[in-house]
């Protein structure tokens, strides 16, 4: 499942909210984001 972040509040935002409003519930920011995948390094032989 999809999962999206308010970038002033930080909390998630459902995708389903987010076919009504661009706007998250908890602060009205309108800056939504999807998070990244943890950053993985590998070292070279």
């Amino acid at each position: 499942m999809v999962e999206y972040k308010c970038f002033h509040c930080d909390k998630n935002v459902s995708p389903d909210y987010l076919r009504k409003k661009v706007r998250c519930p908890y602060c009205g920011s309108r800056i939504i984001y999807k998070p990244r995948g943890a950053k993985t390094d590998v070292k070279a032989r």
